[in-house]
């Protein structure tokens, strides 16, 4: 069955909708769905986005598509994210907090305040690591790093490093708590599953699918480690 038309379902949702997980974007994967050439994501990572109405494209704001020499959105596989999470890029967007005004002068056309300087810093790439669950409306600020298997609250305001198997909520968003023992943070971060073939992962799909992270591991180490 052909797609709608993404514009016309954002005016027309309720017609196309039957349930709340309907979409057209149902069955593509975020790899498939993104346009901007500066958004590159990994294998199987999806976005939920059926109550805001639009493209994950949308999502990274002020990323400029047309140009190569930006900071990027770098997402890993196998990532959930919920619907109208925002990515701001595009570094300081010429606002300066050093200096006495944070007001982007060099960004005004009408010649008034002659030549000043831009005060434009890059702010890195933001780098979403693998098998991260993002929730709705959070909100990822420039050149932030989510380690693999972070989990960000519905609503966050993320404006540091996330550790990996970490969760984190509020605004700013602070530890709630780690996932897993230190232990099976370890075992988990030399397994890198998701770097498997898939053929591999699908045999790890069980052990993925409840909380022995031990007999995940056991698993792994003894049927897929040469």
């Amino acid at each position: 069955m052909l797609l709608p038309d993404v514009n016309e379902w954002i005016i027309n949702r309720e017609e196309y909708c039957m349930n709340f997980f309907e979409s057209p974007f149902i069955g593509k994967s975020l790899k498939e769905q993104v346009t901007n050439p500066n958004i590159i994501v990994g294998d199987y990572s999806y976005y939920s986005g059926y109550y805001h109405g639009h493209s994950f494209d949308e999502c990274a704001r002020y990323l400029s598509p047309d140009r190569n020499d930006v900071d990027k959105l770098v997402i890993g596989k196998f990532c959930s994210i919920g619907s109208g999470a925002v990515f701001m890029m595009a570094g300081n967007q010429g606002h300066r907090k050093d200096w006495a005004s944070t007001f982007p002068f060099f960004y005004q056309d009408n010649g008034l305040f002659g030549s000043v300087p831009d005060g434009f810093e890059r702010a890195g790439d933001t780098v979403v690591g693998n098998d991260v669950w993002i929730g709705s409306e959070a909100m990822i600020m420039p050149g932030v790093t989510l380690g693999d298997g972070a989990i960000i609250a519905s609503r966050a305001l993320v404006t540091k490093p996330v550790p990996a198997y970490t969760i984190v909520g509020g605004n700013p968003a602070k530890t709630i708590r780690q996932r897993f023992s230190d232990r099976e943070v370890g075992m988990l971060e030399e397994m890198h599953w998701w770097t498997l073939k898939e053929e591999q992962i699908a045999q790890l799909v069980p052990f993925l699918s409840n909380n022995d992270i031990e007999g995940l591991y056991d698993f792994w180490k003894s049927s897929m480690v040469s």
